[in-house]
């Protein structure tokens, strides 16, 4: 007797590597079932990451979208220095940057999470008021410059490690720690009357 297994999607990172790597190699000799299998894969998190980023769903399904059609076309220029979920992190994290620089940073409120208020916290003066902070909170990431956004939410929203966000943004791990630095000491700035 065997054991099923489960064929759900899986996230990025979790044991995935090798899979990837098989389906990249067959993605860039033209196989679409293999690509479409990684843009199922990473499409998820790429959207959440670049919705992160740009504040409006619309735009961020627009720059994923971009970043897997570009992928496509330079697959079989894909030197696998890096993983297949890095690259893409690294396209839609660029592709982010540019449109960032491109506009005033925005950040629509309804895409910042919002923690549920307990039972007894529910009154409308609490909505009133949870809804003015994450309002204050768009407006101190739309202090950040661009590349100060992108290494905090690579940071504090994405849990990357220092390492990675190097690799993704394409600057030094110091150079990371400084934007990271920054943008914190901004948000907190911005944000203390609401401690």
């Amino acid at each position: 007797m065997t054991a099923e297994r489960d064929e759900g999607p899986q996230e990025p990172g979790a044991g995935t590597e090798h899979d990837d790597s098989l389906l990249t190699s067959r993605a860039a000799e033209g196989d679409e079932e293999a690509f479409e299998a990684l843009v199922r894969r990473h499409g998820p998190g790429l959207l959440r990451l670049a919705t992160q980023f740009l504040g409006n769903k619309s735009e961020a399904e627009d720059a994923v979208q971009d970043a897997f059609v570009n992928a496509w076309r330079k697959l079989p220029e894909f030197r696998g220095d890096a993983g297949f979920g890095t690259w893409m992190h690294r396209i839609v994290t660029n592709r982010c940057l540019n449109t960032l620089r491109a506009r005033r940073p925005v950040t629509d409120i309804d895409v910042l999470p919002e923690q549920a208020a307990p039972e007894h916290q529910s009154s409308p003066e609490r909505a009133a008021e949870s809804q003015a902070a994450v309002h204050a909170l768009g407006k101190a990431m739309a202090l950040l410059s661009p590349e100060q956004r992108a290494c905090w939410i690579l940071r504090e929203i994405e849990t990357m490690p220092y390492e990675k966000i190097a690799e993704t943004v394409g600057i030094s791990q110091e150079a990371v720690r400084a934007r990271v630095f920054r943008a914190r000491r901004c948000l907190t700035e911005a944000m203390d009357a609401w401690r």
